[in-house]
């Protein structure tokens, strides 16, 4: 449900660009930082929107790869205690402590319904 959202609110906002650009036609100089030129307005706001749209999705692919690379990292690290679990025979005494903590959770759930 909320993919369908952003996908709606991606499309209305594309078409209010579109249509504040097609609006816009008139010819207009455009200061760049050594020298300047005439363009019309309708590609400058699209250019500008272009490039909002690439910069926000570079920032948003270098966040998944870190998040991603912190997941791989946490999945090492969990494997490795787990296996220092096992091997001070742990493992079994964590897994029955653990089922009993939920079974009394759920009893508890249960009592007060």
């Amino acid at each position: 449900m909320r993919g369908q959202t952003y996908v709606i609110l991606a499309i209305i906002f594309v078409i209010v660009v579109a249509v504040f650009a097609v609006t816009n036609v008139d010819v207009v100089e455009v200061n760049y930082l050594f020298w300047s030129g005439e363009a019309p307005l309708i590609l400058v706001i699209l250019f500008s929107v272009l490039m909002g749209g690439i910069i926000t999705a570079a920032v948003g692919v270098v966040r998944m790869f870190r998040l991603q690379r912190e997941i791989r990292t946490l999945k090492d690290s969990n494997k490795e205690m787990h296996d220092l679990l096992v091997k001070n025979g742990l493992a079994d005494k964590l897994k029955k402590q653990t089922q009993e903590k939920t079974k009394s959770t759920k009893n508890d759930e249960e009592s007060q319904t």
